[in-house]
């Protein structure tokens, strides 16, 4: 059984995804508290459901992109059962994990969208960069930069792990509190092969809305 906060469809916000609908899975709890939290009605709101009934409940959208992400979904063990079962089903599934827990045994089948913490977020010390050992050339690591420092620091892993040969790597705002375009003229200013993203889904409904 998995405690499951939500499962809805709606477009992908966020990575090299963004913008295909896709159907939602949403698991409650999560070991970090980041500042700029968006979710954090997941942190304990949930019901337990069997990996039947939440397949079951996924293939009422006729959608073969799949998300699983939380709060941290790798906090519940039978999170790994349930991507398995997923791709064995002909889903494709995308993971959006936190970073500070193991993703070795994630099926290989699965796309990674990993979170590296910066400063900012009160987390930094959650990282765990082993995690970069594991990652597939199609995964994704994703830094969420509130300011200057955090943009400086996240430059400094990209390079420091040669993240660009590894994976895609990806650059977001904290909504609200780093404007798009200071971020972007930083990006280009340092020639930095980074992809940009916004998270669509603020955009199109309210910053705040539950379910999209």
């Amino acid at each position: 059984m998995l405690k499951i906060n939500e499962i809805y469809y709606s477009v992908q916000g966020e990575s090299t995804k963004a913008g295909l609908p896709c159907v939602f899975v949403r698991l409650t709890y999560c070991n970090l508290r980041c500042s700029y939290c968006d979710t954090e009605y997941a942190f304990y709101e949930g019901k337990d459901l069997s990996i039947e009934d939440i397949i079951l409940e996924i293939r009422k959208y006729d959608c073969s992109l799949v998300e699983i992400t939380g709060g941290e979904p790798l906090f519940q063990e039978e999170s790994f059962g349930l991507m398995r079962q997923l791709a064995d089903n002909g889903f494709e599934v995308l993971l959006e994990t936190g970073g500070s827990l193991p993703v070795n045994n994630v099926d290989k089948r699965v796309k990674i969208i990993m979170d590296l913490k910066t400063p900012s977020s009160g987390m930094l010390k959650k990282n765990m960069y082993e995690n970069i050992n594991y990652l597939k050339k199609e995964d994704e690591v994703k830094f969420v930069i509130g300011s200057r420092e955090d943009y400086l620091w996240s430059k400094n892993i990209v390079e420091t792990y040669s993240l660009n040969n590894k994976c895609h790597v990806l650059f977001s705002v904290v909504f609200g509190k780093l404007l798009p375009v200071e971020l972007v003229n930083w990006i280009l200013e340092d020639k930095l092969n980074i992809r940009f993203q916004l998270q669509m889904h603020k955009f199109i409904w309210k910053p705040d809305e539950r379910g999209v």
